[in-house]
């Protein structure tokens, strides 16, 4: 067991005079409950108001957070044995419809039942499991995604641990027969992953989770073949951990193992941080596993190397950026258990998890979590998987106590440091740090199951200023509704990805969609140069009918400004154009200073923009002042430029 890390459900301080839970425990409270059904008589109390962990920070966002998350959950949940099919769910205010993970909440909520003694949530757990058993539950054990219109069950994993912690930690609140029932559908849940899930099941993200899952079924239910499973699929998850940087790989959408033309393997570093490292460090926690730990630590320590000084996650590369959120990924858990639980093996992981949880907080608005910095200023809805899926990330950590570390905001995050070029090599990924800015470019050539997803080419998929913020920030080279029941469809005419790019004219051929695009990088003390070299190609990699199109978009950092210097090989200029996306939020305003400077006004400074060719603003929809898209959530100003050379520079005034 990993000492420096309290996390023990068998210990979990309860209401006074019980105890959870052991299987003698578990009878008793399910006497007790039944003697209080019986009389009335309530046995819940509240407990201190005072967080669970000893630190006061991380700990009291996410108390609050999770709070305000569960209570406007309820608010959304639909009350009325009157109409079948929807008595129990929680609606959707974005997608109108209710989402089937939805009892994913259960566990919060009876987190927060045990801790504010508020019946409201014991309530509201139990009508969501009335609802997935009458909406979403299969005969063979396994809940389904959604209702009627997906058989995808694989999910049950999810849905098992959340119902297993609630059970594990706070059944004793339950009704004797409420407890009952829950136990034997989730032995149903339990019998399922255990004959249905195996290494090779879907998405890595899926067999990872189970690990903990079945290691959970096994102790709830002193089962050794729950166990024993969870072990097999733990020893043999080493072999998804790339060979150079330590990345999980295995998020390829049905074919882990085929390596690009350049060697990459499928990585997304959403799932990794938010769903499959977590499920394993808890495993290894659990059972003392100190190869697991070891191996997830590392995984840690390199994924941590994309997170953002305001504790978002740079996934601009990832093969399923598809749903990146800025603060992690749509329909994933939060990083918060295995960066919180493990940060006495690296003090810097405790700040990982409180700046994630801060952006979460800013991302928070109306009670629910925004897909975005920009879906509130921009007037989108926010999908409430997003809620009810990470509220179980903040119960977990609230719920079993961490390690704290003093004085964790004083730490250095690694993309806080001066380091100039780091490159990744397992998937082709430069990262820069030059005095505040800090950048990512990448010719990453692996891709998910869909063409034209994640940017390639040697795009700059980031560019982030430490007072500024986001300057810009890439998005799917073509929107796709890749999972269209957890994702938002985007109506907007004029909305385009959000990535740097030269393109034709007609959007069809771009220089970020070339996977054979080639990068190299020169620093200096002074600056650090990043010259790239692609094609004008479509999904598919071919040219335009016209003829082929090559370009070299290079990146120059000094410690007070971006430059971007494009040269292209084209006779005829105007076929194609070079579109700058600027990240700005439609509470910014924007001075026109000449044809060919901008001045964007945002709360922390100035951010001014310089070209050598006209800066043609592109227009919007009517009514907006930006253009918005769903990845990673943020609004944009457009810029369209001709020319066989253009010079760009970005610098921060004022």
């Amino acid at each position: 067991m990993d000492k420096t890390v309290n996390r023990s459900p068998l210990k979990q301080e309860s209401t006074p005079g019980n105890s959870l839970f052991s299987r003698r425990n578990f009878v008793k409270a399910i006497t007790a409950c039944s003697a209080a059904a019986a009389t009335g008589v309530s046995f819940m109390k509240p407990l201190s108001a005072t967080p669970l962990a000893a630190d006061k920070t991380l700990t009291d966002i996410g108390y609050n957070l999770l709070k305000t998350w569960c209570d406007t959950l309820i608010g959304y949940q639909i009350n009325d044995s009157g109409k079948p099919g929807l008595h129990g769910g929680i609606l959707c205010p974005a997608c109108a419809r209710i989402h089937g993970r939805c009892g994913d909440a259960i566990y919060p909520m009876l987190f927060l039942a045990r801790k504010t003694g508020d019946e409201k949530y014991i309530n509201s757990a139990r009508l969501l499991f009335e609802w997935m058993e009458q909406n979403v539950s299969i005969p063979n054990g396994s809940w389904v995604n959604d209702v009627n219109v997906s058989k995808w069950n694989g999910i049950t994993v999810f849905g098992a641990i959340s119902l297993g912690e609630a059970l594990l930690n706070h059944g004793d609140l339950l009704p004797a027969e409420t407890r009952k029932q829950w136990l034997a559908r989730l032995k149903k849940a339990a019998e399922f992953i255990h004959k249905t899930f195996h290494i090779e099941y879907s998405n890595v993200n899926y067999p990872l989770t189970g690990t903990y899952a079945l290691f959970l079924m096994g102790k709830i239910f002193n089962d050794n073949r729950y166990s024993s499973h969870a072990k097999e699929l733990a020893d043999e998850s080493f072999r998804f951990f790339t060979e150079k940087n330590t990345f999980l790989f295995g998020e390829g959408g049905g074919d882990r193992y085929t390596r690009s033309p350049k060697g990459c393997l499928p990585v997304d570093l959403g799932y990794n941080v938010e769903e499959s490292l977590p499920a394993l460090a808890l495993y290894g926690i659990e059972t003392g596993d100190e190869k697991i730990l070891k191996t997830v630590t590392e995984s840690l320590e390199t994924h941590m190397e994309f997170m953002l000084p305001d504790g978002g996650w740079d996934n601009s590369w990832g093969t399923r950026s598809f749903k990146w959120t800025y603060w992690g990924s749509r329909t994933s858990d939060g990083c918060q258990p295995a960066y919180a639980f493990l940060s006495g093996r690296n003090p810097v992981f405790h700040k990982v998890a409180l700046q994630n949880t801060l952006l979460l907080q800013k991302c928070t608005h109306n009670g629910l979590l925004h897909g975005g910095l920009h879906y509130h200023t921009h007037g989108v809805r926010p999908c409430i998987h997003h809620t009810f899926c990470h509220a179980k990330a903040q119960a977990a950590i609230l719920d079993h106590g961490y390690a704290p570390v003093p004085n964790a905001e004083k730490l250095t995050l690694p993309r806080e440091k001066q380091y100039g070029i780091k490159p990744f090599e397992d998937i082709q990924t430069w990262l820069v740090s030059k005095n505040n800015w800090i950048a990512t470019v990448t010719e990453y050539d692996r891709e998910y199951k869909i063409q034209n997803g994640h940017p390639s080419g040697g795009a700059l998929t980031l560019l982030y200023h430490k007072i500024l913020g986001p300057v810009l920030a890439s998005s799917m080279n073509e929107y796709q509704l890749v999972e269209a029941t957890n994702m938002q469809a985007q109506y907007d005419p004029f909305s385009t990805t959000l990535t740097p790019r030269l393109q034709t004219k007609d959007e069809k051929y771009m220089n970020i969609s070339d996977l054979a695009a080639t990068v190299n990088t020169k620093q200096s003390e002074n600056r650090i140069a990043v010259y790239t070299k692609s094609k004008l190609v479509n999904g598919e990699q071919q040219a335009p009918p016209t003829g082929e199109l090559t370009c070299n978009v290079n990146y120059i950092f000094s410690d007070e400004t971006v430059k971007i210097e494009l040269r292209q090989n084209l006779k005829n200029e105007h076929l194609t154009e070079f579109i700058l996306p600027v990240i700005s939020s439609s509470e910014e305003s924007i001075q026109k200073i000449s044809d060919q400077k901008y001045l964007v006004k945002k709360k922390e400074g100035n951010l001014l923009i310089e070209a050598d060719a006209p800066l043609k603003k592109l227009p919007v929809l009517e009514g907006n002042s930006r253009i918005f898209n769903h990845v990673p959530g943020m609004e944009a100003i457009l810029f369209a430029l001709e020319g066989k050379e253009i010079n760009i520079t970005l610098t921060r005034k004022g």
